[in-house]
């Protein structure tokens, strides 16, 4: 019966392990396959896709931070469902993830300066609107990954690791 609940733990580890996965497929094939079916670029070239749009290269740069922050994720339910607990290295998978959100805010704001500068006219309502939805979604992420670490970390104990 004490086997039942670690079972649960595992199988909703690797649930959530594999829909990082999915996450991170779905976000790399929109990265790499929306430039070339945008309005503007629907007849350019490859070459003219990725290395004559500056806002693009900065579109890529910023989606670093999104990535690194699954792979902690991934790697965070892989070591729940390989030990069934949580423990330091979780804590700091999680302070990982919160960083990258804001990282990830700050890539937007300076997006939304771009866009404001230099962006057409029409597309500002637009950029900036979404911009505004991946700030509360980081903004969201970036909290519950504090909380979360917080009270792991006021679990676990001083004798786990540093507090923060």
């Amino acid at each position: 019966m004490n086997n039942t609940p670690l079972s649960l733990k595992r199988s909703s580890a690797l649930l959530f392990q594999g829909a990082i996965v999915l996450i991170g497929i779905a976000a790399l094939t929109f990265l790499l396959g929306e430039p070339h079916i945008e309005g503007r670029n629907a007849q350019a070239t490859t070459f003219e896709i990725y290395f004559k749009d500056p806002f693009l290269a900065y579109a890529y740069v910023g989606s670093i931070p999104v990535f690194v922050a699954l792979y902690h994720a991934f790697g965070l339910f892989g070591h729940v469902r390989q030990t069934g607990t949580f423990s330091q290295a979780t804590v700091d998978a999680l302070r990982t993830i919160q960083y990258c959100a804001i990282a990830i805010i700050g890539f937007v704001a300076v997006g939304v300066g771009f866009i404001l500068r230099f962006g057409d006219q029409d597309d500002r309502p637009a950029g900036v609107f979404m911009s505004l939805l991946v700030t509360l979604a980081a903004s969201v992420i970036a909290t519950a990954a504090a909380r979360f670490a917080r009270s792991l970390q006021n679990a676990l104990g001083p004798s786990e690791g540093p507090r923060g």
